[in-house]
């Protein structure tokens, strides 16, 4: 029996909750760019953590939310729209004929996060994951084109799609908002007291710039 869409919301939110005591401030630096997936995002807003949160901690609950709402319209996608599943499926196939695919099986935290650092300013990479996983898709054939009629068609049945993920993530958002409270208290067990070490120790090194044991030498 299918999983109803409240029980696959607790059950994401409790494995986001038992990664969670494993997560550590990252000590490189950090983008320019702002992260697609959680940027702005309605997921973390009804998690009640849009704001003040480290991006690591955002990332991996709006990507196990994420999924939910993916797997919701691909279900509805292969029951109602055979024009969108067909070139779903064209392109699925085609993704597996490559040699590289460096973006499978990523575990939440990581999974729509770049493949790459960002570069050292006049220091760039000789080599990129990104470009290796580009390099492989030139090597596969590209999808058969399809005719105007065909176009429009596909057109419509893309809009069917983005209108049920807009219902279903209105939906998978309000349940969310029932997990806040517990969401908020991990956060500040977890999280909260190795920010609050970081920003003393920051605070600590620009008051003493200079070991005081040097200034007797």
């Amino acid at each position: 029996m299918e999983r109803s869409l409240e029980t696959r919301v607790s059950q994401a939110v409790d494995a986001w909750l038992r990664w969670l005591p494993r997560w550590e401030p990252a000590t490189h630096r950090g983008r320019r760019s702002p992260c697609r997936r959680c940027f702005g995002s309605p997921i973390l807003e009804a998690a009640g953590i849009d704001h003040d949160t480290p991006h690591g901690v955002q990332h991996g609950l709006s990507t196990r939310i994420k999924t939910i709402i993916d797997q919701s319209v691909a279900r509805y996608t292969s029951q109602n729209l055979p024009m969108l599943q067909s070139e779903l499926d064209q392109q699925s196939a085609r993704n597996r004929a490559r040699s590289y695919r460096p973006r499978e099986d990523l575990d939440p935290e990581f999974d729509g996060l770049p493949l790459d650092p960002e570069p050292d300013p006049g220091a760039p990479f000789l080599f990129t994951i990104a470009e290796f996983e580009e390099e492989a898709a030139q090597e596969t054939p590209p999808l058969p084109p399809l005719s105007e009629e065909a176009k429009r068609a596909l057109r419509r049945e893309v809009a069917l799609a983005d209108e049920y993920a807009a219902e279903v993530g209105h939906e998978v958002c309000h349940l969310l908002v029932t997990h806040r409270p517990r969401i908020r208290a991990a956060v500040s067990e977890y999280v909260d007291p190795q920010i609050e070490a970081m920003m003393k120790e920051l605070t600590t090194s620009l008051d003493a710039p200079f070991d005081p044991r040097d200034l007797g030498k």
